[in-house]
């Protein structure tokens, strides 16, 4: 089975870390419940939510920028998917630098084909340009993501979408814990 992965909050749960950046900024009179749920739909979508000025903007970036891997936590049991893949693939908005060195300090990196990120000069998700490239190299057998934009450009591509902790019409299949993954029958995809 060869899978495509979303980064932030699929692999790894960044959500919190960036929650906290945008409401270190933004103050305490915004829930983070809410600025959590803005920046899943996409960070782009909370910055104009919240009507972040640029400079405020400049500085969650700071905050970001500042995060060391070992803030940004995989999700459990995901490892014992990468390492039943015949091989694993990310797609994400992110920059190498960074993806890299996380994956470098949970000593991931070996799990990984193929990866392409923000800059390799491809169209953002739901764009299915990158997928495109990536399917038609590594002949992916799913996509995880845990947004929508995650799985729209792998179904426009007929590869069959899995969701990560959320809903979605468009997914194929639901996964709340990878604990469950081989439950799914997932395994049997070819």
């Amino acid at each position: 089975m060869n899978i495509l992965w979303d980064f932030d909050g699929t692999l790894f749960n960044t959500y919190p870390a960036y929650t906290n950046a945008l409401s270190s900024v933004l103050g305490d009179e915004f829930d983070k419940k809410d600025i959590y749920k803005n920046l899943k739909i996409s960070y782009a979508h909370a910055i104009k939510y919240y009507n972040v000025s640029l400079e405020n903007e400049a500085e969650v970036k700071s905050l970001i920028k500042k995060l060391q891997p070992k803030d940004l936590m995989p999700f459990n049991h995901v490892e014992e998917i990468l390492k039943f893949a015949n091989k694993n693939v990310i797609m994400t908005h992110k920059h190498r630098e960074g993806v890299l060195a996380i994956l470098q300090h949970y000593g991931w990196e070996k799990y990984f084909a193929d990866i392409v990120t923000i800059d390799d000069g491809f169209p953002r998700k739901p764009d299915s340009t990158a997928y495109s490239y990536l399917h038609k190299k590594h002949s992916l057998d799913l996509a995880i993501g845990d947004r929508d934009l995650d799985l729209q450009p792998a179904k426009e591509l007929g590869i069959p979408t899995c969701m990560y902790q959320g809903l979605s019409p468009i997914a194929d299949y639901h996964l709340q814990d990878y604990a469950d993954f081989f439950e799914l029958g997932l395994v049997v995809i070819k």
